[in-house]
């Protein structure tokens, strides 16, 4: 791990997402990487748990000391609640690298009196490695500082930078809760394929299959979407007769538009608090 030969961490947090991330890391230290692990979670996973403490991580210590990057990893509505205690954790050079939703670069700051302040948005695949975790950091933090944050989130999969906080409500939108748009549209098209006449199963494991390869040949082969959809959708054919309904004025095109602005507004609303 660049940046920092050996960072001391301190996750606050190790449910869904912050388990996804603290296995991650205990994978670097497996492979030699240097690393200093401690954990905070008052209900742990009893795996993840014997996964840290055969990696030496420390868990729920009684006192500590400052870090070098401090990681938030749990709700929102709960972050009040834990503050004082994670404040032991912050020293005068600890990054606070936050990845719960809504909370603001102004309030991890003021909440402790820290200016190295990163917030992350990542999404529910990553909880498998294939999601992507948007970031957006203060101006006080240093090109290494990004450089050692995108590598302690690189185990939750692709990691992208954003230049402004405001644009984290747009990213909440479409990365954030755009898996559920996507499993939304996996159930309607079992639910369309059953009612056409496929018996439930059957009619679940096509679209689910066909939604995630439609995904994996965007990534794989780079190529933009709507010259895949071209690619199928031949001239007069039974894609093209789909597309026509899906493509109407009133179609998934304007729907999903507003779907993504209600999102990012109710994003906007909550973080005013």
């Amino acid at each position: 791990m660049s940046g920092l030969e050996s960072p001391s961490i301190a996750l606050v947090g190790a449910g869904a997402m912050g388990g996804a991330l603290v296995r991650g890391w205990i994978e670097a230290v497996r492979k030699g990487g240097g690393l200093t692990l401690t954990v905070v979670e008052p209900h742990f996973d009893p795996d993840l748990e014997r996964e840290l403490d055969a990696a030496g991580a420390v868990i729920n210590p009684p006192d500590a000391g400052p870090v070098d990057v401090l990681v938030l990893a749990v709700k929102p509505q709960t972050f009040p609640s834990v503050v004082e205690s994670a404040r032991k954790f912050v020293g005068e050079d600890t990054r606070i690298m936050s990845i719960m939703a809504g909370v603001t670069l102004e309030t991890l700051g003021r909440a402790f009196n820290a200016q190295r302040v990163v917030r992350c948005m990542p999404n529910s695949p990553a909880r498998i490695g294939r999601g992507v975790t948007a970031y957006v950091a203060t101006p006080a933090c240093t090109a290494e500082d990004r450089r050692l944050i995108e590598q302690l989130l690189e185990p939750l999969g692709a990691v992208e930078p954003i230049a402004a906080e405001r644009l984290m409500d747009v990213v909440t939108a479409v990365s954030g809760s755009g898996p559920a748009y996507v499993f939304l549209l996996a159930e309607v098209l079992a639910a369309a394929a059953e009612q056409e006449g496929l018996d439930r199963e059957a009619a679940m494991r096509l679209a689910s299959r066909t939604v995630a390869g439609a995904g994996a040949l965007m990534l794989e082969t780079g190529e933009a979407p709507g010259a895949l959809r071209k690619q199928v959708a031949s001239a007069g054919g039974t894609t093209e007769a789909a597309l026509d309904i899906l493509g109407a004025g009133d179609g998934l095109g304007p729907l999903l538009r507003r779907a993504v602005s209600a999102a990012a507004q109710r994003s906007r609303d909550l973080g005013k608090g």
